[in-house]
């Protein structure tokens, strides 16, 4: 089993956007990139900790690569917008990948790479060493325990997410 966090804007679409791909065993929604080593959803909110609000995905390499999620990770979000995902505005916000082995850091240099050498505008940033926290209960599974709760991915995604269709 293998572990990455993926940043791309408000943490609970982005969790259940996750949850639909085959080969994810687990997600967990935190606070990453920041330098402290303790903070809460009400500090992350003021934009002033340096941490993203990002999801730990535990995968089974076997079943799901990292390049796909990769894959999954850039047609879940607006990769092109600096520090911002549709309304939501802050570092907070921002697109990051938080890779947990030199491997993944390779790989995720080299997609994003590959997208800027086709004209794609990347602000994704590859942040190493980061430190994961957890957050707060509320916010796990939040689309799961609140189905009609704001979500800045549009719902269309997770079915194509679960079939495979990105």
């Amino acid at each position: 089993m293998e572990k990455s966090s993926f940043a791309a804007g408000c943490f609970w679409g982005v969790e259940h956007a996750f949850k639909q791909i085959n080969g994810v065993l687990s997600t967990k929604v935190g606070y990453q990139g920041g330098d402290s080593t303790t903070t809460s959803y009400p500090e992350v909110c003021t934009g002033k900790t340096g941490h993203a609000e990002a999801v730990e995905v535990e995968f089974d390499p076997k079943i799901v690569t990292y390049d796909r999620l990769l894959d999954a990770f850039f047609f879940m979000h607006d990769a092109s917008q600096l520090n911002r995902q549709g309304p939501d505005i802050g570092t907070q916000y921002r697109s990051a990948l938080f890779p947990e082995t030199d491997q993944q850091k390779l790989v995720a240099k080299k997609y994003i790479d590959t997208l800027k050498e086709n004209g794609k505008v990347i602000e994704t940033t590859i942040e190493e060493n980061a430190l994961f926290i957890e957050a707060e209960a509320g916010h796990q599974d939040y689309l799961v325990n609140n189905p009609t709760g704001y979500c800045h991915i549009g719902f269309d995604i997770f079915s194509k997410l679960k079939t495979g269709a990105f």
